[in-house]
């Protein structure tokens, strides 16, 4: 298959993105539970609290400085691979990763350096000031770059200039409240707790498996499991509510998760298990759930829900609107002064299909001759490729409900007192928290794959496509520099994991000699919800 600019330019963002997401959700996690454990170490004056503060924060400092380093990278790509898009809708998506850069990325900057570096300076009360200002700096973050990519996936608060063609912020509000944006949010933040969560369960059922730093490894673990437990829950709910809106603002990317090929009788059956087959346009095979679906993209039970040949087929009526409204897009740019007020207004009316005949571009050079063959084939461009999405999907799903079952068993045993027992009868459960450390980055990564290639061809839902948005460079440009992401960003992960390993195998400093070996457990004292002595 020959790959084209557009398509080397996608899997160029696509590589660079999904690498940085996986330093983004542990940061966003592990710095609530830096500053949870360092409240508990100010209200308390143990200093066992404050060991577990630097233990925890040296392995958020490897992952904070790789997931900077590598979203910077991403910015720049906008203008070197995406100078049209970044010139159609600089004015919008501009705004919010500018107040990012502004107010989030400042502030943790400024805080990172207190928290490492302002133990022996400042007072414990002002170092965990400035622990929770590192906290809500690094999701601040997250919100402002969720309100610009909500943006795309829902684009309001904006209207298009003609006479600049550029898009223009008519409503700020509308582009801050986006109610995409910020289900986005806290789905992914919640999705960042619980990679932080199980991320400290595993390593703390690692400890526990050795005899080492056992103390903090289950203080950790209490934590780790109710701190997981209860954002495990929020992103089954929040996730909820990003479908819902889905099937709202974008109703294609809803139909190929499903799979669901013709429009069903509300409620819709929800696909356990299917085979798109995307030649056939059907499934070959599929387990359905009656009802299930309706009720859970609708939140009704007569709302129906309409299958990808039916959004085909209004497709085909936008993409034949959106000619008639490119039409009248040349005649105003060729005399923007004289041009009459009917074209203008038959611009005015058509305007919101604009975006469906650049989809025309690849098949004709003029829209309005487009042939209904080639309407067909533009039609059907954006319909993402089903099965991926579908699996996908499922993947990210069965993973949050594992996560819920996985906290709760051991949110049972710190809550109850009965973590030792875990090293005495059922070791098998701290094996399974150690192997399941990688499950939460599978989840995050499968359900950003969701958000941003269901979004396609659309690099703006409904009104910019993305072959529409690409540079002028040359396929050996995109080339070479997709090589060098590619060596840089191996390496970089390789450094990434190779020092996590290394202070995970160093451990915390809690007074006990490297590989000692912890008394039976049965003489260690039951953490978790119980009493334990001050250290």
């Amino acid at each position: 298959m020959e790959l084209s600019v557009v398509d080397l330019s996608r899997l160029q963002f696509a590589m660079t993105a999904l690498y940085h997401f996986l330093f983004v959700p542990l940061t966003i996690g592990l710095s609530i539970l830096l500053a949870t454990m360092e409240t508990v170490y100010v209200m308390t004056g143990r200093e066992i609290w404050k060991r577990m503060v630097k233990f925890w924060g040296t392995l958020f400092g490897i992952n904070f400085v790789l997931g900077v380093a590598t979203g910077l990278t991403m910015e720049f790509q906008f203008g070197m691979n995406w100078a049209y898009f970044s010139q159609y809708v600089g004015d919008v998506f501009g705004a919010p990763l500018a107040i990012e850069g502004l107010m989030a990325f400042f502030l943790e900057a400024t805080f990172v350096g207190l928290f490492f570096f302002g133990w022996d300076k400042l007072t414990r009360r002002q170092h965990l000031a400035a622990t929770w200002a590192l906290a809500l700096g690094t999701n601040f973050s997250a919100l402002w770059i969720l309100i610009a990519n909500g943006w795309m996936q829902n684009p309001v608060g904006a209207i298009f200039n003609p006479d600049t063609m550029r898009m223009e912020v008519s409503s700020f509000f509308d582009v801050l409240f986006n109610p995409v944006a910020q289900a986005k949010f806290v789905h992914t933040v919640s999705a960042g707790y619980v990679t932080a969560a199980l991320f400290m369960l595993g390593i703390s059922a690692w400890y526990m498996l050795q005899g080492r730093h056992l103390q903090i490894a289950k203080r950790s673990m209490a934590i780790a499991s109710a701190f997981g437990f209860a954002s495990a829950l929020s992103v089954v709910v929040l996730g909820d509510e990003s479908g819902y809106e889905a099937n709202l603002n974008q109703k294609m990317k809803l139909a190929t998760i499903e799979a669901m090929w013709e429009t069903e009788p509300a409620p819709a059956a929800f696909n356990v298990v299917a085979w798109p087959d995307m030649e056939k346009r059907e499934n070959i095979f599929a387990i359905e759930v009656p009802y299930v679906m309706g009720l859970i993209a609708t939140r009704s039970l007569d709302t129906v829900i309409p299958g990808i040949n039916e959004l085909v087929d209004r497709s085909k009526d936008r993409i034949r609107q959106g000619a008639i409204a490119w039409d009248a897009l040349q005649k105003i740019r060729e005399n923007p002064e004289t041009v009459s007020e009917e074209v203008r207004e038959t611009f005015s009316y058509n305007a919101s299909s604009l975006g469906y005949a650049y989809l025309l571009l690849p098949y004709t050079d003029n829209p309005m001759e487009a042939t209904t063959e080639q309407i067909e084939e533009a039609a059907w461009s954006t319909v993402p490729n089903v099965w991926p999405m579908f699996y996908a999907f499922r993947i990210m799903v069965a993973c949050g409900f594992f996560f819920i079952l996985l906290t709760t068993v051991f949110f049972y045993y710190s809550s109850s007192g009965k973590l030792d027992l875990l090293r005495e009868k059922h070791r098998w459960l701290l094996h399974v928290a150690v192997w399941s450390i990688p499950l939460p980055w599978i989840a995050c990564e499968m359900g950003w794959f969701v958000a941003e290639y269901g979004r396609q061809p659309w690099i703006i839902e409904s009104m910019l496509p993305t072959s529409a948005a690409v540079s002028s460079l040359s396929v050996t440009e995109v080339l070479l520099t997709l090589a060098g992401f590619v060596i840089l960003y191996s390496t970089l992960l390789v450094i990434e994991i190779a020092l996590m390993i290394k202070y995970i195998r160093i451990g915390p400093d809690d007074g006990e000699p490297a590989g000692t070996a912890s008394p039976p457990a049965s003489a260690q004292p039951v953490s978790g919800a119980a009493p334990v002595p001050a250290e």
